[in-house]
């Protein structure tokens, strides 16, 4: 199977040609990666032999997929121009991932609510989509099986990932809330904007 084929299923079908072109034109390594609670996506420059290396997470939907790839792209570009001279989501990239959304809003991709949302978040893009909640909140909507925020839970509040595990909530601690694993009683620290699944109350 192509790439545009296997990217189709993971993106909407219009952009999946141009990530094709990228992957090819800039030698990088693409893998669709398993889920990871702190980042949606990552970008490694080459080194000891290695290309240029993304990984996206495979569970987002299309559009925070989309979004993401194009981020790590971004990095990409920066790392290019200016090797590691520059701060990783300074101006640079900022200039890189503002200039590389642009083919897909003439593409026409994003529905008009959520092309809003990222054309106001390119003014001043952050480190994280999940930084920004008005682009966070406006991705997911187009989950398809949305969970709830963990910030929104009750203390002691039971809830499962989506690998299975199961927690309790916790209190916050600093930016982070700990929560307790259930089974092995060992406390994991979550993003507030991490997406879990109620189970009952403790």
């Amino acid at each position: 199977m192509d790439k545009v084929a296997i990217l189709s299923k993971y993106i909407p079908a219009e952009a999946a040609p141009v990530i094709a072109k990228w992957i090819d034109y800039y030698k990088c390594d693409f893998k669709v990666s398993r889920n990871r609670n702190t980042k949606f996506g990552d970008y490694r420059s080459p080194h000891g032999g290695h290309h240029h290396r993304i990984s996206v997470n495979y569970d987002l939907n299309s559009y925070a997929f989309l979004v993401t790839t194009v981020h790590e792209f971004a990095h990409l570009l920066t790392w290019n121009e200016h090797k590691g001279r520059v701060k990783p989501h300074g101006n640079e990239w900022k200039i890189n991932f503002k200039k590389m959304m642009q083919p897909f809003f003439e593409k026409d991709i994003f529905p008009r609510d959520l092309k809003q949302v990222l054309q106001a978040y390119l003014e001043n893009p952050a480190a994280s989509s999940c930084s920004d909640m008005s682009l966070f909140r406006a991705l997911k909507k187009y989950d398809e099986n949305p969970g709830v925020l963990i910030e929104s839970l009750p203390i002691k509040t039971v809830f499962q990932i989506k690998d299975g595990r199961v927690f309790a909530r916790g209190e916050v601690l600093r930016k982070r809330i700990k929560c307790t694993e259930t089974d092995t009683g060992r406390i994991y620290l979550f993003s507030p904007l991490a997406e879990v699944y109620p189970l009952k109350e403790a």
